[in-house]
C-alpha cells in the first residue's frame, strides 16, 4: 500500500464582466450513464476525464479498473504489462481483451512474454480524455483479442490549462507530470511529460524504477475534418521481487518481503507516431510503432539447473505499421432509420526477434529459442443499427479477419 502526497499546479482562469464583477469558475464532471439508444448492450459505457482525474493510481494500467468488473494487478515488477481479470475471465496480460489508443493497437500478437501483451505504462493518465469500453464479443468493429471485451483510449488534443504535478509517496516514490499548449496560426500543439521513480517495499531488492513518458500532439482542421498527429515515447527500467516459496519464509531463510534472486527485472521502451483524420462521415488513421522488451524472470530458482539456477530472459523486438479507414452513413425510410458503418483494418508486425534465453544474473548462458516473424492482417467489417419505429432497435454485424504469418526459427 502506498501513502501518496500529490501537489498540483494549474493555471486558473476567471472572467470579468463588463460591470467589473469577477466570478470564479467551477467545473462539475458528470458520468454518461444513460446510453439507451446509443449502446448495443448494458455492458457498454464511457469513462470521462473527470472520473480519471479524481482517483490516485500507483500504476497507469489501473485506469482500466473504472470498467465495472475489471481487476488490474501486477507481478514481476512495475515495468511490465499488468495482469487483467474481467467477469470471471483471467485475461493474462491482455490475451482476451482488445485495447486501442486513438486507432493504434496496444495488444501485441506473437509476443515474447504473452499473446496479446498489453502494456499501458506508455499512457500518461492526466492526458486521457475518455475511455469507451464494451464487455462481451458484441461489436463487429472489434476483432482479435476481443473475446471478453475491448477498450479504446482517446487522448486530449487540447490541455485545458497549463499544469504541473508532483506526487510523493512511501518507499522512494516520486512522480512528476507537466503539460501545456502552444497555439499556432492554424491549430494547436499540446505536449506533456511524465517522470517516475520508485524503490519499492522489498528488503532485498531496490526496484529502482526509472520511467519516462513523452506526449506531443498537433491538431488542425484539414479538408473539413479534424487532423491529429501524435508522438508518444516511453522508456523504463526496473528490478523486481519475483514470487517466493512459502517454505523459504517459514524457515526464516528470507522475510515476507525478501527475494531469492535479486537480479530479475527488465527494460522496456515504446515509441509511436500516428495520425488520424475525422469528419462526420469518415475516420482515417495510420500509425508506426517500435517496441522493445527484455524481461528477466526466475520462477523455480534451482529446480532445473542446480548450478546456474533457472533464471531466463524473454526478448521482444518489433516494429508495427498499420491503419484503419471507416465510413459511417445512414439510410432513412418511412418508419425506420439505418445507421451503418463499414471499415477496413490493416496491420503489419515486423518482429526482428522474439526469443527465450537461459541466463544467470542477466548474463546469457544458452538459447532456448529465437525467431523472427513477419505477420500481417487485413480485417473488413460492416455493422448496421436499425431503428424500427420508436420502440425497437435491431443490430447486425459481419466481420472477416485474414492473418498471414511467416516464421524463421533456429529450431
Amino acid at each position: 500500500m502506498k501513502a501518496l502526497l500529490s501537489i498540483s499546479l494549474f493555471a486558473m482562469s476567471s472572467q470579468v464582466l463588463a460591470d467589473g464583477a469577477g466570478f470564479e469558475h467551477f467545473v462539475v464532471y458528470g458520468k454518461q450513464a444513460h446510453l439507451i439508444g446509443d449502446s448495443l448492450s448494458a455492458s457498454e459505457g464511457v469513462i470521462g476525464y473527470g472520473d480519471i482525474q479524481q482517483r490516485p493510481m500507483l500504476r497507469a494500467g489501473e485506469v482500466l479498473e473504472f470498467i465495472p468488473g475489471m481487476v488490474v494487478t501486477q507481478h514481476s515488477g512495475s515495468g511490465k504489462a499488468n495482469q487483467y481479470f474481467l467477469r470471471g475471465f483471467n485475461l493474462d496480460h491482455g490475451t482476451d481483451f482488445s485495447t486501442t489508443l486513438d486507432g493504434m493497437p496496444v495488444n501485441m500478437r506473437t509476443h515474447g512474454h504473452g499473446q496479446g501483451y498489453t502494456d499501458l505504462n506508455f499512457i500518461i493518465p492526466e492526458f486521457i480524455e475518455r475511455i469507451d469500453y464494451q464487455k462481451g464479443p458484441y461489436q463487429g468493429t472489434q476483432g482479435d483479442f476481443s473475446t471478453a471485451g475491448s477498450a479504446n483510449f482517446s487522448l486530449m488534443s487540447i490541455i485545458q490549462n497549463p499544469m504541473g504535478k508532483i506526487e510523493l509517496g512511501k518507499n522512494g516514490y516520486v512522480r512528476g507530470v507537466v503539460g501545456n499548449n502552444v497555439a499556432t496560426e492554424d491549430g494547436n500543439f499540446a505536449f506533456g511529460a511524465e517522470w517516475q521513480q520508485y524503490d519499492g517495499p522489498w528488503t532485498d531488492v531496490n526496484e529502482d524504477v526509472g520511467k519516462t513518458n513523452l506526449f506531443a500532439r498537433y491538431q488542425q482542421v484539414v479538408a473539413g475534418g479534424m487532423l491529429n498527429v501524435t508522438f508518444l515515447g516511453y522508456d523504463n527500467s526496473w528490478n523486481s521481487a519475483d514470487q517466493i516459496p512459502e517454505r523459504a519464509v517459514t524457515s526464516g531463510l528470507i522475510d515476507p518481503l525478501g527475494s531469492l534472486d535479486t537480479t530479475v527485472g527488465g527494460e522496456s521502451n515504446r515509441y509511436s507516431l500516428s495520425a488520424n483524420w475525422q469528419n462526420q462521415d469518415w475516420f482515417v488513421s495510420a500509425y508506426a510503432i517500435t517496441s522493445d522488451l527484455d524481461l528477466y524472470s526466475n520462477f523455480t530458482y534451482f529446480l532445473d539447473d542446480p548450478i546456474n539456477g533457472d533464471q531466463f530472459e524473454q526478448v521482444d523486438d518489433r516494429n508495427i505499421y498499420g491503419g484503419n479507414i471507416t465510413m459511417v452513413f445512414s439510410l432513412d425510410t418511412d418508419d425506420s432509420h439505418l445507421h451503418q458503418k463499414v471499415g477496413l483494418d490493416v496491420q503489419y508486425d515486423d518482429i526482428a526477434e522474439v526469443g527465450l534465453y537461459k541466463t544467470k544474473a542477466r548474463e546469457r548462458l544458452s538459447t532456448v529459442r529465437t525467431d523472427s516473424v513477419d505477420e500481417w492482417s487485413a480485417s473488413l467489417f460492416y455493422t448496421v443499427d436499425a431503428y424500427l419505429g420508436e420502440d425497437w432497435i435491431a443490430n447486425a454485424a459481419i466481420r472477416h479477419d485474414y492473418l498471414s504469418v511467416d516464421v524463421d526459427s533456429d529450431l
